[in-house]
This record gives C-alpha cells, sequence and structure tokens, in this order.
C-alpha cells in the first residue's frame, strides 16, 4: 500500500438511467426507470421514493405513481461506458475496470503530467460531464476499497478525497453495508448485535466475528475495517469463474418454476465458457427466497464441463437439494449459477463406453461429447444469425423474460 491517496475509483451515476435521460431531455428530473416486470434501473429522482434495481414493476409504481418506465438502448450503455473509461484511460495506463460503469485507476506515475490525484479526479468528472453529458462520482483514497467507499459517499455526481492522516477517522463513522462483502442479511445479523457502524465492526473480537460470518469472511471484513487492503490495480487478469442470475419477482419454489429459468442461465453462461475454451470444474447455485435471505449450494466435478445441458442437469440437481433443505421456503425470488475453477489449457479427455448411469454428465463419454457438439452447433448459427436465431426448446418455452438479454449481458462479467 501507498502512503498516499493515488487511487481512483470512479462510478457513473444512476448509470442506465441517466443515459436515458440523456438521449431524451423531457426525462430529466423526473422520476424513471428501465425496464417493465422488473426494475433494471432507476434514476434518483425515483430512487427518493424507494424505488432500486430489481423490485418488481408493480411495487415501484406502487412507491412512485408517477413513474415512467423506459425500454433500454443498450449499444448506448456500451458506447457511453467505454467512452468514460477511455477518458480515465487518456490520464494513467493503470486501469482496472470492474464493470460496464465503474473502474479503478492508479494515478501515482502521472502527476507530474496532470497535477495531484484530486485535481487529476476533477478534470476526469469535467471531461466526462462535458463530453459525455453524464454524472460521475470519484473518490480518491490510499486503497482500493477505501476508495471505492468514497465514491458511494461522494454519490450523486460527487469527489471524495479521504486524507491518509485522517482515513480511519472517516471509515469508521460510516454505516457498516459500505463495505465490500457486506449485503442485506449479513448487514441483518450484524444489527441484531448492536454493529451499524464500520468502526463498530472493527472493535470486534474475532471469534464473534467469525460466528457470524465465518472465518476467512471475518478476516477479510476486519481487514478492511482497518483500511488493510493491500490488493494493486491490476490491468489485465482472466476470469476466474462465470455467472449469470435472474431476478424472478415471486415464483413459487417449484420445479417447473425454476427449471426453464435454470435452464436459460446455464444457456447463458456455457456458451460464454465455450467460447474461450476454458470449461469449468466447480457448479454453485444460488436461490433467493421472499425474505431476501440466499442459500448456496456447489459441487466440484472430477472433469471441467461447458456443455449446456449437462451445467442445467447439475443447477437443477443443486437447486432440490438448496429447497429440500429449506422445506419452509415457499417462494424464490433470484436464481444464480456459476462456474469457478476454471481451465487455463483444456483437451477434452474421451472415457470408455462403460454404460455408466451418469454417462450423459460427463463431458468425455459418447453421449456427453454429443451434447457438446450439439452445442457447438449452436453456437455456430447464433455468431453468425443472431442469439435467438436457435435454441433449446426447454429453455425458449415457459421462460418470461423480465429482464432483456442484452441487459444481462452488459452486467455479467466477461471472461
Amino acid at each position: 500500500m501507498g502512503t498516499t491517496a493515488t487511487i481512483l475509483h470512479a462510478d457513473l451515476d444512476a448509470f442506465y438511467a441517466s443515459v436515458e435521460q440523456l438521449l431524451d431531455p423531457s426525462l430529466r428530473g423526473k422520476p424513471i426507470a428501465v425496464g417493465g416486470g422488473v426494475v433494471l434501473a432507476a434514476s434518483y429522482e425515483a430512487k427518493s421514493f424507494g424505488v432500486s434495481s430489481g423490485i418488481s414493476g408493480w411495487r415501484a409504481r406502487e412507491l412512485c405513481p408517477q413513474l415512467v418506465f423506459v425500454g433500454g438502448h443498450f449499444q448506448d450503455y456500451q458506447r457511453l461506458g467505454d467512452a468514460a473509461i477511455d477518458v480515465l484511460n487518456d490520464f494513467t495506463p493503470l486501469v482496472e475496470r470492474i464493470s460496464i460503469d465503474e473502474a479503478f485507476a492508479d494515478v501515482a506515475g502521472c502527476t507530474h503530467l496532470f497535477g495531484s490525484p484530486p485535481e487529476i479526479a476533477r478534470a476526469v468528472r469535467r471531461r466526462v460531464r462535458a463530453e459525455l453529458g453524464l454524472p460521475i462520482s470519484i473518490g480518491v483514497a490510499r486503497t482500493k476499497h477505501l476508495a471505492k467507499i468514497a465514491s458511494q459517499v461522494a454519490k450523486p455526481d460527487g469527489l471524495v478525497v479521504v486524507d491518509p492522516e485522517t482515513e480511519l477517522d472517516f471509515l469508521h463513522d460510516l454505516p457498516v453495508e459500505l463495505m465490500w462483502g457486506v449485503g442485506p442479511v449479513t448487514r441483518a445479523r450484524l444489527a441484531k448485535i448492536g454493529v451499524h457502524t464500520i468502526g463498530e465492526l472493527a472493535k470486534m473480537l474475532g471469534c464473534s466475528l467469525e460466528r457470524i460470518v465465518g472465518r476467512a469472511v471475518g478476516a477479510r471484513l476486519t481487514a478492511l475495517a482497518w483500511n488493510r487492503d493491500p490488493r494493486e490495480i491490476k490491468t489485465r487478469h482472466r476470469a476466474q469463474s462465470a455467472g449469470a442470475q435472474s431476478a424472478l419477482g415471486k415464483k413459487p419454489a417449484e420445479e417447473q418454476a425454476f427449471r426453464p429459468t435454470l435452464r436459460h442461465l446455464a444457456d447463458r453462461v456455457a456458451t460464454r465458457l465455450r467460447a474461450k475454451s476454458r470449461p469449468g470444474r466447480t457448479v454453485t447455485v444460488r436461490v433467493r427466497f421472499a425474505d431476501m435471505h440466499s442459500v448456496t449450494r456447489s459441487v466440484t466435478l472430477d472433469a471441467p464441463i461447458s456443455a449446456t445441458a449437462i451445467l442445467a442437469e447439475i443447477a437443477e440437481e443443486l437447486v432440490r437439494v438448496a429447497l429440500a433443505d429449506h422445506p419452509d421456503e415457499k417462494t424464490v425470488s433470484l436464481l444464480a449459477i456459476s462456474m469457478s475453477h476454471l481451465e487455463q489449457h483444456w483437451k477434452l479427455q474421451c472415457e470408455l463406453p462403460l454404460g455408466l448411469e451418469d454417462e450423459k454428465l460427463r463431458p468425455g463419454s459418447q453421449r456427453g461429447m454429443a451434447r457438446w457438439t450439439a452445442d457447438r452447433a449452436i453456437d455456430l448459427i447464433r455468431d453468425r444469425f443472431g442469439w435467438d436465431a436457435v435454441g433449446y426448446g426447454s429453455v425458449m418455452l415457459g421462460l418470461s423474460r423480465s429482464v432483456p438479454d442484452e441487459f444481462r449481458e452488459l452486467a455479467e462479467k466477461n471472461l
């Protein structure tokens, strides 16, 4: 870690909604939401009424009767997100993009050219506003974690610079949910024992925190609460996992409700794995219930997989296990699939035709290879004619897509 605040975290404010207001000036100053059945993004005017991404359209209209729903301009999201990152690249080559609308930058080596880190941050904000017409918030700090928190504090459309001499005073007064890794469930668990601020978490005994979040997460949160974050900017790195998720609103915890969604998620994830020739060994599913409580189940396979049908069937079984472990839960609000332990250099290992019971789940078996071959044929057709040109009947029938696939592709991390 450096001794001066040279790490910037830049985050475009309410990005998708801001783009819509930019494209249609009549929407400026009005509460708007991108989406329809599900809110994909909300403007700050809508957020003031409690509207947030992920909630259903009917609930959003209930909170804000004057809410205006708009469709997404996905190509413009990508174009303007890229342009904003390019502004950062004009100041330093050390830029780590973490999503379509946010990135870290280390400006330690370019202060002699462009001024101090706060001056560079102000210049970036001026250019993004002048050239793109979009608001952007920036946090400047000594570590990545603190810079990200500072940009959250700066919202909307602001700049916060954290002095290394007073960084713990700044950090410890903030609510604990601003920390990386503290979601609604962890926040609620900490609140039950009277921990509401980062400073209160920092003073917890390690064993007490471990009982709530586990040893590894507890150690990480304690380090971050004291601003111990040695991570450097990574301009290029290969992803170690690939995943996709789908908000369902409120669906019954029954197979006919979750199976089409899991097939669609598996199709999206497996397609990306095959495109980069990086099959994975560990399948993880996440199930979120109506009360926002989530559970995960995972399995590590003997051989890496990238076939859509194999991934889907494994994910379905994991979800069945999760639901069986929580028989009182009758409603599912979100499903997610992720693949990890991705192969760097993959070669398919063929298996003998032994007629094993789970042969269709073995990628090197005759049935497993047939599934992979069918997937590759689908990939080639989609590459030429588009994603919707062909697909699995089990995916295309019975699935209500409240969230456009273009939006999902923007939100999902590329390999």
